[in-house]
């Protein structure tokens, strides 16, 4: 099997789930709105607005995999697999205002307490976290192998947290009368979000500014190209990432042609490329010993 029908196969697995995501929380969603309203809940709203966000996060999720499947053209000859990660990137901005927007609301409650109907309140959470649940171990394992999919897993996973937030508020007010709860469980959910979402928009722009790799260190993928034999030195290394799980590198060889030829040399260092550092696509220009170079001793990732 070739590493693009393989890839193709993934992707295909990939949109069947968030297909799956999106069904269960955009239905959930509209019954969660209306109870946040029937209750008085911020929490229980703050929540809905996070199954909101789900629900965009998904669709969004799933028009990149539409998008990306598109062949590259005479215009963008590495096709629009990024796409992907331009979605990854908007889910995590989008993430980024809903918790902020939580966190001003919960401090205008806290400053105004209004009357919350905790059983209400407390049946809707239980029912969301169930949703959430299902939604979960759908996207779990596809998660780790795409940042789009990370970005909407991320938004069923933080929302899966407030559910949970809501049903111990509704508790604890039921047990308390402590309307204020509901605020504070609000802005908790917000200040938990936000780290996670740095780290998700963080990710997806060291791919969009062709950063090194999460998990590949230039040094030593230099290093081990050095030891091919036949390989003097190597320069103008860049390494990057088309889009999750999609690595690419081009480099300068120098060769000593009493080592091997060329096409030798070349199979073994695009072998050890894939075998060692998971590199899928790599473009190789080999030079003789007396090839001038300006930028010979430039390393660039």
């Amino acid at each position: 099997m070739s590493a693009g029908h393989s890839h193709a196969q993934v992707r295909a697995g990939h949109e069947r789930k968030l297909w799956m995501a999106l069904g269960l929380t955009g239905s959930f969603m509209i019954a969660e709105v209306i109870g946040a309203f029937v209750t008085g809940s911020l929490a229980l709203l703050s929540d809905a607005a996070h199954m909101m966000t789900d629900a965009l996060a998904l669709a969004i999720s799933l028009v990149a995999i539409q998008v990306a499947k598109r062949p590259a053209d005479r215009k963008r000859t590495f096709g629009y697999a990024r796409f992907e990660i331009l979605a990854a990137a908007f889910n995590a901005l989008l993430l980024f205002a809903v918790a902020f927007y939580i966190l001003y609301e919960a401090w205008q409650r806290l400053q105004a307490p209004a009357e919350i109907q905790s059983t209400g309140m407390l049946v809707i959470a239980v029912l969301g976290l169930i949703v959430n649940l299902i939604s979960m171990r759908m996207l779990s394992a596809a998660s780790g192998e795409s940042l789009n999919v990370k970005g909407a897993y991320l938004e069923v996973w933080s929302d899966m947290l407030g559910s949970i937030g809501v049903i111990i508020a509704a508790v604890v007010i039921m047990l308390t009368g402590w309307g204020w709860v509901d605020s504070v469980v609000a802005a908790a959910i917000g200040f938990w979000v936000l780290p996670r979402t740095w780290t998700l928009l963080k990710e997806s722009m060291n791919v969009l500014l062709q950063g090194v790799p999460d998990g590949i260190d230039i040094d030593q993928v230099e290093q081990a190209i050095r030891g091919v034999p036949g390989v003097k030195d190597v320069h103008d290394l860049h390494i990057w990432a088309l889009t999750s799980g999609k690595n690419v590198l081009s480099a300068h060889l120098v060769a000593d042609s009493s080592q091997g030829t060329e096409p030798q040399i070349l199979t073994l260092v695009t072998e050890l490329l894939h075998e060692q550092f998971d590199i899928s696509h790599a473009t190789l220009q080999v030079e003789g010993e007396g090839f001038q170079h300006d930028d010979h001793d430039e390393v660039h990732a």
